[in-house]
């Protein structure tokens, strides 16, 4: 037990978050089983190191940091720790990497039937599905999802300011004043080309190649998240990295599910699931029309940020699919994004319209209650807006 403690105070103290995540606040922290959910890269356990920092002492033992990757835990259970944790007045376990400790639900379940005052926040991978696939936790469990750096969170990092969150709504009433006062302060559209690249995954402050850490990443989603998750045999990841593959080159559109089930040698079910399974490891996005979901075929099927485009070699990419890529990701975090098969606009919450664009493609007669989100440069009007602002959704 000591060892654990000892690395917990090592790396609270050397934990560096410079940008705290909206995340943090939206937990509602009384709650006793924590459970927060994201795809690699995204900083999961900086945040759960950063709970502990700003709530404890690194010296204060009624909170410990453990991951179950330690080998320790190949031969104990969690709730057996955890039973030793609290017998010596331990009252906050953050548990990393959850999902790698065998029969891992029911033993989070003991820890909450045993000892009733007793908080867990665990971790784990965006794939899993914790009240769906694990019943025992369904009635004692919060779930929350840790995305990766919005747009205002890291314009806050590069230029040290501390703009705050904006909802959709203030957004939609204010945008012609929003814009005028974050111009007094930043030029937004000098660093919005840098997040598109890389500023969606804090791996850009620890690596130098982006490109590569990226894709070590995007390799550990499919081949432990996706597998081990999913229990799915070894003997099938190249299908699913090959289906991803196909997917990523064709572009934003509608899959030929037909055409993909023949490229990689299965039925067109498992094709369904496949894509789904990816869309659970935040690869992909998949979009419907209005009122349709999963196992309907999706209207279009796109990368779930833009960053991924620098890790799919070779692949061919234009602006406009960069921007409706970057659309869609930030509006999925609070909103509902739909998009039938031939419109060229987006659906937000089965209400509003809009369409990303150039600003030269905006017609001049622009009362058609369609919003337009120009990527082109800080322009605003009364349906006319700069895309980056929704980067300040979250």
């Amino acid at each position: 037990m000591e060892d654990f403690y000892r690395t917990h105070t090592y790396l609270v103290e050397h934990c560096n978050a410079p940008v705290r995540r909206v995340l943090m606040d939206e937990i509602d922290w009384s709650d006793r089983m924590i459970g927060i959910k994201g795809t690699r890269g995204v900083g999961k356990t900086t945040f759960l190191l950063q709970y502990a920092k700003e709530r404890f002492e690194p010296g204060d033992r009624r909170c410990l940091y453990i991951n179950m990757n330690n080998f320790y835990f190949q031969g104990r259970g969690i709730a057996d720790f955890a039973g030793e944790f609290y017998k010596h007045g331990g009252r906050v376990l953050l548990i990393d990497q959850v999902f790698k400790q065998f029969d891992w639900s029911r033993e989070l379940r003991r820890c909450y039937d045993l000892y009733p005052k007793l908080k867990i926040v665990f971790a784990g991978s965006s794939v899993m599905r914790l009240k769906r696939e694990n019943p025992e936790l369904e009635d004692v469990v919060k779930s929350y999802n840790l995305r990766g750096f919005s747009f205002r969170e890291y314009l806050n990092l590069r230029t040290r300011h501390n703009f705050r969150w904006i909802s959709l709504d203030e957004i939609m009433r204010h945008k012609k004043e929003l814009v005028p006062e974050i111009l007094e302060k930043v030029n937004p559209m000098n660093y919005f080309e840098e997040y598109i690249h890389h500023g969606f995954y804090p791996l850009f402050r620890e690596h130098d190649d982006f490109a590569e850490s990226l894709l070590k990443s995007m390799n550990m989603m499919t081949e432990v998240d996706i597998l081990m998750i999913k229990q799915i045999e070894l003997k099938y990841l190249t299908k699913i990295k090959k289906l991803f593959y196909l997917l990523a080159v064709a572009g934003p559109q509608a899959p030929n599910i037909s055409q993909l089930a023949h490229e990689i040698e299965t039925s067109r079910a498992t094709v369904m699931n496949y894509i789904k399974y990816l869309a659970d490891a935040r690869l992909i996005n998949i979009i419907y029309p209005v009122g349709q979901r999963f196992p309907k075929k999706p209207t279009k099927v796109m990368l779930h940020n833009p960053n991924l485009y620098q890790a799919v070699y070779p692949i061919n990419y234009e602006v406009q699919t960069q921007m409706e890529t970057f659309f869609v990701n930030t509006m999925w975090k609070d909103h509902k994004v739909n998009q039938a098969s031939k419109d060229l606009y987006y659906t937000i919450d089965a209400e509003r319209h809009f369409k990303v664009c150039n600003e030269e493609d905006i017609p001049k007669n622009n009362n058609n209650g369609m919003v337009y989100c120009q990527y082109s440069d800080n322009y605003v009007d009364d349906n006319v807006m700069p895309l980056w602002l929704l980067g300040f959704l979250y």
